[in-house]
Order: structure tokens, then sequence, then C-alpha cells
């Protein structure tokens, strides 16, 4: 839902119950230094195994030689490590690690796996529930298995893999964890949210020393699904597959999704909340993040008078995600604010550069368009003031008039990269006064004739300024000859060649050719999702691998995607598609 601000975090290494745990992984386990790429609260886990026997012997009955943890220290320390790295050809001595979480961080005390109301504890144990029927896989990312799991591509072609991508095995090293966390929905307080239906399986460390959390979603129940059956469907899970790995090819920060496997088993679902309830198919997706800790994290347990818990919980935030605050420091939880102040404008900047939604459009959802594109930025300040409110019970007055100073300046962050970004979109150089009349002027064209945002500076990054003068704009650039219908496009038009002759040392054609690095001709429009569904839906998976394979290069002209129409205006069928937030 909207407003469950997340950030990413690492992972370790596991191997499959009942598999002999004493031969050696053989992966390279060097510590490089750990650097926040997103601005969200981003954190680290892990499970000292002393204290994990004692707290979750009870429930481990399924897998017994979990007990038998090796963390990464001891993999070192044994000589694993290796300079030259190596992909993993089986599963059968990969492994991840649950220590840093249930070490440092409470556990709910009560194994049993039922909906209630959890206090006190960061996670609670839960067990993913396996499907009852046969499960396929749809799509795979080769490179987050390669880069980022060290795990050969022919990997996800054995039964090991689906079984681990699915939540039907547990791995060696891992103590399946739903987080608790509470937030706001459409601006109000929900109360206690937490993982309804995903369970972080474990953490990876990879041959780069990067540490990545690894999470099922749609496998279950956990204490935290309220009235939900734990299950995800197909038309939001393709949508969350390539959506996060569009963002990624795009350079924006992003989770990335590993793998995505669709069920036989029945989930019910009344899509657009009017009482139509509907069969669909059970799937999970496997996600990876350096952390899905969010501000709700921290908000559940400034609302329950939890401080004592709230300091722990940022402190080990800090210590692990944001090197260049000393946890000594008195001013820390003041310095960490900062920090994600300017990242959140920074992230949010980018999404409003490639014209991405964080919620759908239209979302049946969200009646009053509180989460339209337009109002992001707005909604990244309401999130931030949250984020303060669950820190000013740690602040003293002098530290939460400079904090309120801080959140004060976000608005500046934000216009000025999202100025910055704009320039380079339009190809200009420098910093000119006017710059951002002229932004502005053409996004109201834009929003007056509904132009389409990707396509109209694409096209202005491939048509000449001769062109472009003339005013007679071919069907060639079908979104510029949308605005070029408006009065008032000559007039911007003369601007913006005024403007380009400012540009120092610089050629039409240098233009154009670093507009093209900037302005992507293909991105996941909500049309190109809901085909790729209908056609999964039927267990036709082309277009979610054709997809998947064009958002890789997202910057070049794909001759498949031109044929697919990836590039040309939404077709008819599509102009008034509606999706929910379970979509």
């Amino acid at each position: 839902m909207p407003q469950r601000s997340r950030l990413p975090v690492p992972s370790f290494c596991p191997v499959y119950a009942g598999r002999n745990t004493t031969q050696r992984s053989g992966f390279p386990c060097r510590c490089l230094t750990w650097r926040l790429p997103i601005p969200q609260l981003l954190l680290l886990c892990v499970t000292c195994h002393a204290l994990l026997c004692s707290l979750v012997q009870p429930g481990l009955e399924r897998s017994a030689n979990l007990m038998h943890l090796f963390s990464n220290r001891s993999n070192l320390e044994q000589g694993y490590c290796e300079t030259k790295a190596r992909l993993a050809s089986s599963l059968d001595f990969w492994t991840l690690s649950s220590e840093n979480l249930i070490a440092l961080l409470p556990v709910d005390p009560v194994k049993e796996n039922y909906v209630r109301k959890v206090k006190n504890c960061i996670f609670s144990i839960a067990f993913p529930t396996p499907f009852k029927s046969r499960v396929h896989l749809v799509a795979v990312s080769k490179e987050v298995l390669e880069d980022i799991l060290d795990l050969d591509l022919s990997v996800s072609e054995t039964d090991a893999f689906i079984q681990l991508v699915s939540g039907e095995k547990i791995v060696f090293g891992s103590i399946p964890l739903a987080h608790r966390y509470g937030g706001h929905q459409f601006g109000i307080w929900a109360d206690q949210l937490g993982d309804g239906r995903a369970h972080l399986i474990g953490i990876y460390r990879n041959r780069q020393g990067e540490k990545w959390e690894l999470q099922l979603k749609g496998s279950g129940k956990t204490p935290y699904s309220r009235n939900g059956d734990g299950r995800a469907v197909l038309r939001s899970s393709v949508r969350e597959f390539l959506c996060s790995e569009a963002m990624h090819y795009l350079g924006i920060p992003t989770s990335r999704a590993a793998s995505l496997v669709v069920s036989d088993d029945e989930v019910w679902r009344d899509q657009f909340y009017n009482g139509n309830i509907v069969k669909e198919r059970g799937t999970v997706v496997l996600r990876v993040a350096k952390s899905w800790f969010r501000i709700g994290s921290l908000e559940i347990l400034a609302h329950y008078g939890e401080l004592d818990l709230l300091r722990t919980l940022l402190d080990f935030i800090i210590q692990e995600h944001f090197p260049s605050i000393n946890v000594q420091e008195p001013n820390r939880y003041v310095d960490f604010f900062s920090i994600v102040v300017s990242e959140t404008a920074q992230l949010i900047a980018l999404w409003m550069s490639v014209g991405f939604a964080h919620d759908f459009v239209p979302n049946t959802s969200d009646d009053e368009r509180r989460y339209k594109i337009g109002n992001q930025a707005n909604i990244g300040m309401f999130n931030l003031n949250k984020l303060l409110q669950a820190l000013n019970p740690l602040l003293d007055p002098g530290q939460k008039q400079l904090a309120a100073q801080i959140l004060e300046g976000y608005p500046v962050l934000y216009y000025t990269r999202f100025t910055e970004l704009f320039r380079a979109k339009l190809g200009l150089l420098g910093e000119r006064k006017g710059d951002d009349d002229l932004i502005a002027f053409l996004l109201h064209l834009m929003e007056k004739t509904e132009a389409d945002f990707t396509m109209t500076f694409r096209q202005l990054s491939e048509i000449t300024q001769s062109q472009l003068q003339e005013l007679n704009i071919s069907q060639q650039f079908w979104a510029l000859k949308t605005i070029s219908k408006h009065q008032l496009f000559p007039a911007w038009v003369s601007q913006y060649l005024l403007r380009l002759k400012s540009n120092m040392n610089d050629s039409d054609s240098e233009r154009r050719k670093r507009m093209t690095t900037v302005n992507p001709r293909y991105v996941l429009k909500n049309w190109m999702a809901e085909s790729a569904v209908q056609k999964a839906e039927r267990n036709d998976f082309s277009e979610v691998h054709l997809l998947q394979q064009v958002l890789q290069r997202p910057f070049q002209k794909h001759s498949t995607a031109e044929k697919a129409g990836y590039s040309s205006p939404t077709p008819a069928w599509a102009k008034d598609l509606q999706v929910s937030c379970s979509s």
C-alpha cells in the first residue's frame, strides 16, 4: 500500500535441510564497505545460533539441521573465500543466514503462526506455506541470479530452485521471519500492518562482499495477515516482477525481482472491491533488497511507546547502513534524518523524470487521487513528517528544532534535483535564467494535450532542430504532433530553440545523442503490463519474457519492441484500463 516507504538490505548463504553440511561452499566472501543506495531505511540482520537455538528450536522441527548454522565469519575462517569469482551450478552448498536479525533484534516469543497483535519485537518467526499444486517458473532475472546471488542461470531449471523460490523448502541457515511494522494508508494511521504475505528467508553475502535480503512475497499467512490469505496472484506479481527490473535498468534505485512462479492453487479475489469475486492463481515473487525496513518499522515502536526498542533499531540501522554517521554521536538521529530527507527527495525526482507513479494510475482504490503522479513529492513530505514524529521521542528540544528545519528544506532539495534532471532531458547545458519556466511550460502543454510523457521527451531527443523549427511535425513524431495542436506550442518551440543556442560547444547531433541516453524509448506502461498479464493467465508467458528483454535496454531501439507497439500510442482497448491496490 502507499506510504509504506521501504528501504533495502543484504544476504548470506544456505543448503537444504538434511544435506551434508560439512563440505565447503567455495564462495568468495570479501567484505566491502556497504553504501546506502536509496532513500529509505535500510537494515541488516543476522542470528547468533546460541540464542537462535533457545529461541526457535520448538518451531524448527521441519528442518532440524538448521541448527547447524555457519556464519559468513566461519566461512572466512575455514578458508572458503577465494579471489576468483565463481557461480554455483547447484544449490547444494549455497547458504543463507538469518543470524544478525535474531541476534541483535528481538523476536516475538510466540512461535505459533496465527493472526494477532504483536508487541515488543521486530520479527515473528513464520514459515512459508507451500502450494498444494504443481509450481511453474514464469520468469527469472539472469542478472540477479548471477551478479547478486552467485548462481548460474542453469540453477533456475532445477527442482531445488523451484522449491526454494516457491517456499516449499527451507534452505540451510534460513530462519523465515515476518517483520512487524505499522503505517498510514491513504493518510490514516492503520496501526499494525506487517508482512502479511511475505517471508524474509535470509541474508546472502555474495562474492563482492555485498549483503542482500531475500524475501518471498505471496508465500502464505503470518501473524500480520489480518483478514488476508497470505497469497499473491498472477496479475500483481507480473507487474511487480517487470516493474522492479524495469526501474533498475532505468538507473533508479529499487528492490530487485529474482524470480516469479505460479501455481494452480485457487486464490479468490475481489479485484475492484465491488463484490465480484473471481478465482485466480497463487504466485510467489522472490525479491531481493539491501533491507526491507521502512518508516513504519519505526512508527509502530513510537506509537506504542517502545522507546528502548526504537533506539535499538535506529542504532542498528545507523551502524549497518549509514557509515558516515558515528553511532556514538549525540546528534546521530538528526544526521540520519537529514540523509533520509535528502535521498527521498532524490528518489522521487528520479521517479518523476521517467513519469513513474508509485501507484499505477488510474487506481480505483485511490478515490481522492492522493497518490497521483503530480502529488508524489507531497506524499514524500508526508512520509518524512511521519518519520520525524517517530524520531521525536528520542530528540531533545534543540535536536527537534534542527530536524524540523531539515524537513523544511525538503522542497528545495526535491525541486533542485527535479530541475537538474529535466534540464538533461531537454538537452540543456549549464544553468540559465528561465530554465524553470521552459520546463514548466512544456509540462503544462503536455498536460493540456494529454501527450505521452515518455515519447514526448524521446521524440524531442530524435527530432532535429530544423524539423522542430518548421513546426510541421510528421506522424513519425506522433507524441510531439499531439502537443503541436496546442496554440502555444510555437511559442514554446521558439523559447526552446533559443535556449539551445546558449549551449556552449554543442551541436544538434551531440544534443540528440546526449538526450537519447537519458530519455528512454520504452518504459513499462500499464497497458503493456496488462497485455502480458492477460496472456499469462492463459499460460502464455511470451510477453512477460519479451518485456523483460526489452526493458533491460530501455534507451535502445528494438525491432521486436517496435513491432509490439511499445513506442506507439496506447491502444484503444486500454484507454479506460483501471487497476486497484490488489493489482
